[in-house]
């Protein structure tokens, strides 16, 4: 046998005993690094003081009686939808939300906690395209998005199952919401994100979450964690509100998330997008204190810029990351748990630009201390596509980051003087005792990068690193059944049974 036939065996047959090797999910993060604060205390007051005279001066729309109802009550100046909110009553609303909270998954050791210097991945949200097993690109399935949900539990680094992952528009609108929260619920023991498109599709969401956890767990502990968006600039409406409101009556966790896209919704000046923001995600964030004081909330933001020559958003480029440290900052001010970031960018395909604009994005996120990440893997074309290939990269990377969140380990065998002292100058470390105890954990080995030679890689069809990761997550696939997390029968029956009665009930068409 030839050496490149031994080595090419030895790669295989490694490879083969990764794959067939238990599952074992990892914890979420707890950063053993230092938080990056881009701006000083001097510069987030200023931006806080900004924010102030937008919700005093200016105002936010709340376009829903009920909230608006709300205000009057508390003391704003609402006049018609505008809405005015003094800067004490603001502040003492944001101080009854907790700093931290832990969302429940129906595997208690799935739990995540978010807030502190806790950081909690979660996959890509909302892709309407599928970026699929032959590269193709095509609208989603529920077959997709029940994939995304398997990958998801099969990948230790990601602790969170998400919500929408991709769209399956072959499910009827009305009736989808069901089907998206049941396949978390029946494919993984991860915690999940709720359904807002319409406030009755968040009382569903609620009412499987009662049936999953019990009514009164569920009234006590936060097991759902969902995400509304403002409509940038200044607007809250009324199907946003709506959910909301169902969530914070339930006394569960949502990521309140203006959706900024400066030069466009906001300004085409980095510290207005951001103190814009500010005020529109601290306003949703008070509007819940009004509902139900005390439950908990996740300032949140998703930032982009826009190409003032073609009007297409831009990601991965120095705004963002500014804004990102920025939000994360000013969350903390207001002693908030913070979501912001992930593995952003506007390429079509897994390429170098996906890339570069991935990181550019998740780097800041990791460094400015977000606590929980949503799109950290699969996010293609501005958002627009989920891809199989790209959600098996960016966890690798993710994995990586989380060593790196780890920070430098400085224990006696890490400090490896024991080493040095055996080889001594001129030799090398291959073969001393410390290497032999420690080679198989000691430097973080990518599943997806080829390190192997020229020859190697030729052999094994010169595959590039998409075409690598999009067979790795098939093979993941065809191992589910493997590990699949069991669910009470009962519970799974009791489930149906409410799915099959509001289906019943729903049209197949939104009219």
């Amino acid at each position: 046998m030839t050496e490149f036939a031994q080595r090419r065996g030895g790669t295989t047959s490694r490879r083969a005993a990764r794959a067939n090797a238990p599952l074992v999910q990892k914890r979420y993060i707890t950063r053993e690094i230092p938080l990056y604060e881009l701006v000083d205390a001097a510069g987030i007051e200023l931006i806080h003081e900004e924010s102030m005279t937008i919700l005093e001066e200016i105002g936010i729309d709340f376009r829903d009686e009920p909230a608006l109802s709300s205000w009057r009550k508390a003391g704003a100046d609402v006049k018609d939808q505008r809405v005015r909110i003094p800067r004490e009553l603001l502040l003492a609303l944001l101080d009854k939300a907790p700093a931290e909270f832990t969302q429940h998954a129906r595997n208690p050791e799935r739990n995540v906690v978010i807030g502190g210097r806790h950081t909690v991945f979660a996959p890509t949200y909302g892709s309407p395209f599928v970026r699929g097993f032959d590269n193709e690109r095509r609208y989603g399935t529920i077959e997709d998005l029940r994939n995304f949900v398997k990958l998801t539990y099969m990948t230790p680094v990601l602790h969170h199952s998400g919500g929408v992952i991709c769209e399956p528009v072959d499910v009827a609108v009305p009736k989808r919401h069901l089907e998206i929260v049941y396949s978390h619920i029946r494919y993984s023991d991860k915690p999940f994100m709720g359904m807002v498109t319409q406030p009755s599709r968040a009382e569903d969401t609620v009412a499987l979450a009662r049936i999953l956890f019990g009514e009164e767990f569920t009234d006590r502990n936060a097991v759902l964690l969902s995400v509304v968006n403002c409509n940038s600039p200044m607007v809250w409406d009324a199907t946003m509100l709506g959910a909301l409101r169902v969530y914070a009556q339930a006394n569960q966790a949502v990521l309140v998330t203006p959706f900024i896209m400066a030069g466009a919704m906001a300004p085409a000046a980095t510290a207005g997008a951001i103190a814009q923001l500010n005020a529109e995600v601290t306003a949703g964030i008070a509007y819940t204190q009004l509902v139900r004081p005390g439950v908990p909330m996740v300032y949140g933001s998703f930032v982009t810029t826009v190409s003032m020559l073609s009007g297409a958003p831009m990601m991965g480029t120095p705004e963002p990351a500014m804004m990102i440290y920025a939000c994360a900052q000013l969350a903390r001010r207001y002693g908030l748990p913070v979501r912001t970031g992930g593995m952003l960018n506007g390429s079509k395909i897994a390429d170098a630009q996906a890339a570069y604009e991935s990181m550019a994005t998740m780097i800041p996120t990791l460094m400015a201390g977000t606590n929980f990440i949503l799109h950290s893997a699969g996010w293609l074309e501005a958002g627009l596509a989920a891809g199989y290939g790209k959600f098996v990269m960016d966890a690798d990377q993710i994995a990586m980051l989380q060593v790196f969140a780890g920070g430098l380990d400085l224990s006696e065998e890490s400090r490896a003087m024991e080493a040095i002292r055996e080889v001594g100058p001129g030799g090398h470390y291959l073969g001393c005792a410390h290497t032999q105890r420690n080679f198989k954990t000691a430097f973080y080995r990518s599943e997806v990068a080829d390190n192997n030679s020229f020859e190697q890689w030729e052999a094994e069809g010169a595959r590039d690193a998409n075409a690598r990761a999009t067979s790795m997550a098939r093979k993941m696939l065809d191992h589910y059944d493997e590990v699949a997390p069991p669910l009470d029968p009962a519970i799974d029956e009791a489930l149906l049974d409410f799915i099959a009665r509001r289906k019943r009930e729903l049209p197949d068409a939104v009219t």
